[in-house]
Parts: structure tokens; sequence; C-alpha cells
């Protein structure tokens, strides 16, 4: 018996720059509140960018893979963090990294307003965790 291939969320209309405010202003404050330095990528529903911020000190590098993990949860529709799980499980998971565009590393969340997707954040400067935790912060706003 196969498994049944998950439901996914529908693209939707793109999250605008003033959303795309609010999310990164709540992820960065989760992120001083950690005292961590990061960099926050917000994308639309097609994998553009909205929206870059790089924390103060936060290293250069991450601007990149910031980037990299909010468009591999828009073109996906799924969180970074399930290739992460993918790959740590080993076996047949290891054949996403063949995969081109998706990013097996956490901090990476489609953003998803009524049922459909609106655009991703992707987060980087910390480890895995921190960078996933930084980006639910910043999604976390939008369900108030």
């Amino acid at each position: 018996m196969s498994n049944p291939i998950p439901q996914l969320p529908s693209y939707g209309l793109s999250i605008n720059l003033e959303k795309a405010r609010v999310v990164s202003a709540a992820a960065q404050a989760e992120a001083v509140r950690n005292g961590w330095c990061m960099v926050v990528a917000i994308m639309d529903a097609g994998g553009h960018l909205v929206l870059l911020e790089r924390m103060n000190n936060a290293q250069f590098g991450s601007v990149q893979v910031a980037q990299d993990k909010a468009r591999s949860a828009v073109a996906f529709r799924r969180p970074t963090k399930a290739f992460h799980d993918m790959v740590a499980a080993g076996g047949e998971g290891i054949r996403m990294l063949g995969m081109s565009g998706a990013v097996p590393i956490d901090g990476g969340l489609p953003i998803i307003v009524d049922g459909v997707i609106t655009g991703g954040i992707g987060i980087s400067g910390g480890t895995s965790a921190q960078d996933g935790q930084v980006a639910q912060a910043g999604l976390a706003v939008l369900a108030n």
C-alpha cells in the first residue's frame, strides 16, 4: 500500500510590502529577545523577493541562505524543515538532495493566509533550530 500524497495549500494573492514589514518586524523582535543576529527574507507567492533585512552584525553569507529558504518554502509549499527531516531520516529521504532548490535546513516557511500561500519567509544567521524559531515568530503575528 503506497502512502497518499499530502494535500498542499494552493497559491493565492501575494503578500504586500506592508504585511511583509509586519512579519519581518515580529521575526526580528524574536531574534533580538534571544540576542541573535539574523537575516530575514520575505518572498511573494511567485518566489520573488518582497523584503530583505539584515540585522546589524548578521553574517553576510546568510543573505543568500535566507532568500533560498524562503523561495524553497514557496516553491515546494512546505517548511524547509520537512526536507531537513527527510535527510536526517536517511534511506530514501536522501534522494531529496537531488531536488533543485529544495533547502534541507530549518528556517523557511510558507506564509499561509486564509488557507492559501501568499509568500514565504526565510531566516538565516543562527542554528537551524534558532532560524526556525525566528521564522515561526514572524508568522505568529499574522494569526492575531
